[in-house]
Parts: structure tokens; C-alpha cells; sequence
């Protein structure tokens, strides 16, 4: 029997709420600009995120823990599936194709918080101690975070498999690894790196690379450093943002929103909503950092980080600063697996802050709203 406590509202963490609700209107008044009907799309993709964050925020997560393995595995299953009955576009394997509703999903997207929540599950079972984790364990957690990296990888989508790397990771020199470990991967790294260039990127990969190593940006770079520069302070009008408005900034609602927000707001607009992701990153960090609960610890550092992570990367693909590769701009980006990742991620979190007590569960495994 469900039953509500108002108390719920003093533990929820609605400042994260807050500063998201900002970046889902502009962006949303952004794609509206150039497509009206992408907007409708992304409209209603908010509106599904916004439902699926209500109802992962009631699940009784750590009552289920024992299920998060399954979804783990689950996930693993569908990136085997993607090697041996994937569909294939612009010469990538990602997808799979739905049965009788000609839809198609894309794995590597679903298994960020599966791969998080496995994190947390296998950390707070057994947390590392003082002088942080053995080989051991290091190599044990390694597994889990390095499974779908090499199937994601293989794809090849080397921007989403690195995403997960650096978040695995990230989390794992947060909560504490003994520093004779990462002395000894960055001693390694150093010789192996030239040679996995060689061997195992592709011809388009090392385009990227070479395309932005070398002294003259590519196309795409190149028009959107002029939509950033035509931004000035206050940005263009609507009938004067040319670069957007002429077609020159290509995927404009994507990959390069960030120059077209730039286009249009200038510098003062970017630096708000820049000042935004650091003050949501930040106070992830905090949250992580102020709860002994692992689960807690986990699950924020990791959303921290990749926000960071988007957020750096898109922002200086957009001035050149680094190679084009499909990262988004998190929740700001057109598209509807992005977001919706980030809800769940988020109502994850809530669930886990909100209902961190255990008596708030009763006796006979009923929800209790605090």
C-alpha cells in the first residue's frame, strides 16, 4: 500500500532540479529557432523523461539491489547482440533493430547507468580501505568497466566506449586505489598509446585527429568558430545570425548547439550556461563528497563526471580545441536518448538521497513517502 509523507520534501535535492530547468528552455527555444518540429520531438522526449524520472524515483532501489547485476548483464547481452545481429549506417554497428514497429535502439546508450549503478552496487559491498584498493579488487571493478568499453569500442564508437572509461575510472580515484596502481597504468599508457594508434583506431578516427592537430580547423570547426565569433557580447538577432540561419553551421541543434547559443546570446549567454554546468558539477561533487553512504558517493561522483566530461568535450570541439567526435552537450543537445540517460541517472540519485534511510521502508516491504 503506497501512502505519502510530506517530509519527502525535506530530503529531496531540488537545487539539481533547478539548475537542469534552465538548460531544457533554452535549448528547447534554441531548436525551436531553426526547426520548429524538432522542437515538438524534443517537447515530447522531456515529457517522457520527465514521466520515467517519476517512476525510477518510486522504484525501492536498494530493496532491488540484487537486480542490478541482472540489468548489468542485460546490458552486456545487448551489446553481443549488436555484434552479431546489429544494424548498420555511415558504416557503424550500433543499433538494433525492433521487431513489427520499425524502431531501432542503440545499447551503448543504456548502459551508462547500468554500468554506474554496478559501480555503486559493487563498491558498497565491499568499500575500499584506508590506503584505497588493492590490485585485487582494482582488477576485479577493471572488468566490469572495461567489458563494455571493448564491445562499445568495437562498434567502433570510441567516444561513448572513452566516455565510460573515464567515468569508471574517475569514480574508482575518487573512493581510493592505491597510488602504486596508477603509477603503474600511466607507466604503461606511456608505451602503449603510440602503438594502440597504429593498430587499432580506424581511418576515420585518425582523420579526426590529424584534422585537429593540424594547423587548419575542418569545415564544421570552421563555421562554427565564425557563429561563435559573430556572437560579440550580446549575441545576433534572430533574422542576423547568418551562420545558423544560412545553413553554414552544420547540425546546428546538436553537436554545434553551443556555437549556435553563442550566435545568438553572445558571450554572456554561453557564460551563464556554462556557469551552470559548474555549479550543477560542483554541487554533484559536494553531495559525494559529505555522504559516507557508497551508493550515494558513486552515483553522484559519476553523473559529476559526466557532465564535466560532455560539457568539456562538446564545448571545445565547437572552438577547436578538440577533436569532433558525437558527444553532446548534456541536456542541452537535440535528442532524446541523451536526456533521457540523464534523468534516470538523476532520479537514481533522488531515489538514493531521498529515501536513504532505512526506516523508510517498513517491516512489511511497502513504500513509505518518508
Amino acid at each position: 500500500m503506497w501512502r505519502f509523507d510530506k517530509r519527502i520534501l525535506a530530503q529531496f535535492d531540488f537545487f539539481s532540479i533547478i539548475l537542469i530547468i534552465p538548460l531544457v528552455v533554452i535549448s528547447h527555444w534554441l531548436i525551436g529557432e531553426v526547426v520548429p518540429a524538432l522542437a515538438q520531438k524534443q517537447g515530447a522526449y522531456v515529457g517522457v523523461a520527465v514521466l520515467i524520472f517519476f517512476f525510477v524515483f518510486v522504484l525501492p532501489i536498494r530493496r532491488m539491489s540484487w537486480l542490478i547485476p541482472l540489468i548489468y548483464w542485460v546490458n552486456i547481452a545487448l551489446l553481443l547482440a549488436v555484434e552479431f545481429f546489429g544494424h548498420a549506417r555511415l558504416g557503424a554497428q550500433r543499433w538494433i533493430e525492433i521487431p513489427f514497429i520499425n524502431a531501432t535502439i542503440q545499447p551503448s546508450e543504456f548502459v551508462k547507468p547500468a554500468l554506474i549503478l554496478m559501480l555503486a552496487y559493487l563498491i558498497h559491498k565491499n568499500p575500499p580501505p584506508i590506503d584505497g584498493y588493492n590490485l585485487k579488487d582494482f582488477l576485479k571493478i577493471s572488468f566490469f568497466i572495461l567489458l563494455p568499453f571493448i564491445l562499445i569500442a568495437k562498434e567502433p564508437d570510441l567516444g561513448t566506449a572513452l566516455v565510460l572509461l573515464l567515468i569508471g575510472y574517475g569514480v574508482l580515484f575518487f573512493v581510493g586505489v592505491h597510488w602504486k596502481i596508477w603509477a603503474t597504468i600511466a607507466v604503461t599508457l606511456f608505451f602503449l598509446v603510440p602503438i594502440g594508434y597504429e593498430f587499432l583506431l580506424h581511418d576515420y578516427q585518425k582523420t579526426r585527429i590529424t584534422d585537429f592537430m593540424s594547423e587548419k580547423p575542418s569545415y564544421h570547426v570552421q563555421q562554427s568558430m565564425i557563429a561563435i565569433g559573430s556572437g560579440g557580447l550580446t549575441g545576433q538577432e534572430k533574422e542576423e545570425a547568418t551562420q545558423t540561419l544560412m545553413k553554414f553551421l552544420p547540425i546546428s541543434t546538436s553537436d554545434f548547439i553551443f556555437a549556435f547559443l553563442v550566435e545568438r546570446t553572445g558571450f554572456l549567454g554561453a557564460s551563464f550556461v556554462i556557469l551552470i554546468y559548474i555549479i550543477l558539477t560542483l554541487h554533484l561533487l559536494s553531495l559525494s563528497i559529505y555522504n559516507s553512504d557508497y551508493y550515494i558517493k558513486v552515483v553522484t561522483i559519476a553523473i559529476a563526471f559526466m557532465i564535466f566530461i560532455y560539457m568539456g568535450v562538446n564545448i571545445s570541439m565547437t572552438i577547436g580545441y578538440a577533436p569532433v567526435v558525437g558527444i553532446p552537450l548534456p541536456m542541452f543537445s537535440y535528442g532524446g536518448s541523451s536526456f533521457l540517460n540523464f534523468m534516470i541517472l538523476f532520479a537514481i540519485m533522488q531515489n538514493l538521497i531521498t529515501f536513504r534511510f532505512k526506516d523508510m521502508y517498513d517491516a512489511r516491504g511497502t513504500k513509505s513517502f518518508l
